[in-house]
């Protein structure tokens, strides 16, 4: 318990320096002390509760489960969005917006940025400011969707970003997932395909989405690559989620299924070299895809929500 007169000095101190906006050293002459004296008063202040400071963040973000997330998996950086609501559909915008704002921080000129498909990277571009050009070269990463999910697909969404940034866009004109291994090497071997993975390869970005298996929510069932059957197959051999459409358990291990032979884009060990790999996922029936997904190692920073972000480390802990 502070004494009264100790208490009245930090107040004091507090004042002059965050409502007076008075300098540490005009503080220390004010008052007759040294600047270290000033300096220490003032955090003293902060950990006595006498200052406590608010930061009005547009998006209100958890600074704690990010620390953790980082230390945890060894990320470069974490973003976690407070959720305000339970509803997905409501929160899926603002986490969009909270990747869009990191984007535009860390894209720079002449910079190469390799895209994947997904509602959630949808959300991140489509938030990305109007007036923000950064004459990036936009890489799509993986093949095509059917044309029904023609608004999440990684050429579509590639087209909107370079549009948006003033940018050219390097296309990939295959389908996310060929009929058979033997036809996947086929087009992989195409010198305009070989061309564009290439690019995507060695991007200083990848802005990726981390798929679920469930067969509520997957969008390889969606797009009808696979089967309801083939899909409770994978998730009975361990299979939890996948990012660029290579299937992973909760290990972070790359299933050796043929489905990861037949998918055209760049692999799990391939995006592991890219500088940065954003991530965006959100939500409980994630979890487990976002946990197999940091486990990998080809994700870097995360965005993501509190409810997610405290069960995917509660997981961690049991698995």
């Amino acid at each position: 318990m502070l004494d009264s007169s100790l208490h009245d000095l930090l107040a004091q101190v507090a004042s002059m320096y965050y409502e007076q906006d008075l300098t540490q050293n005009d503080i220390a002459t004010q008052l007759g002390l040294s600047r270290v004296k000033v300096y220490r008063l003032l955090k003293q202040a902060k950990a006595e509760g006498i200052v406590e400071i608010t930061i009005n963040w547009l998006i209100e973000r958890d600074p704690s489960l990010e620390k953790d997330l980082c230390q945890t998996f060894g990320l470069k950086d974490a973003l976690v969005l407070k959720t305000l609501t339970p509803n997905r559909s409501a929160a899926l915008p603002a986490l969009g917006q909270l990747a869009a704002n990191y984007l535009e921080r860390i894209l720079t000129d002449n910079s190469t940025l390799a895209v994947c498909l997904g509602r959630s990277t949808y959300e991140a571009i489509h938030a990305i400011s109007p007036g923000f050009q950064a004459k990036v070269r936009v890489a799509q990463a993986m093949g095509s969707m059917p044309f029904s999910m023609q608004d999440i697909d990684s050429a579509t969404l590639a087209r909107h970003l370079a549009q948006k940034l003033g940018g050219e866009v390097l296309y990939l004109s295959s389908p996310l997932m060929a009929d058979s291994v033997e036809a996947a090497e086929v087009l992989r071997s195409q010198r305009h395909i070989k061309q564009v993975l290439m690019a995507a390869r060695v991007a200083d970005v990848a802005l990726l989405g981390i798929g679920n298996l469930d067969p509520n929510y997957s969008g390889l069932l969606k797009a009808g690559f696979i089967t309801p059957a083939e899909l409770a197959e994978l998730a009975n051999g361990g299979a939890v989620g996948d990012v660029a459409g290579q299937i992973f358990d909760l290990n972070g291990e790359c299933h050796h299924c043929e489905y990861n032979q037949r998918v055209i884009g760049v692999t799990l060990a391939e995006l592991k070299h890219i500088p940065i790999t954003l991530a965006i996922a959100m939500g409980l029936p994630k979890a487990k895809a976002i946990l197999g997904g940091l486990r990998t190692g080809a994700i870097n920073v995360l965005c993501t929500d509190d409810t997610a972000a405290r069960e995917v480390l509660s997981l961690n802990e049991n698995f």
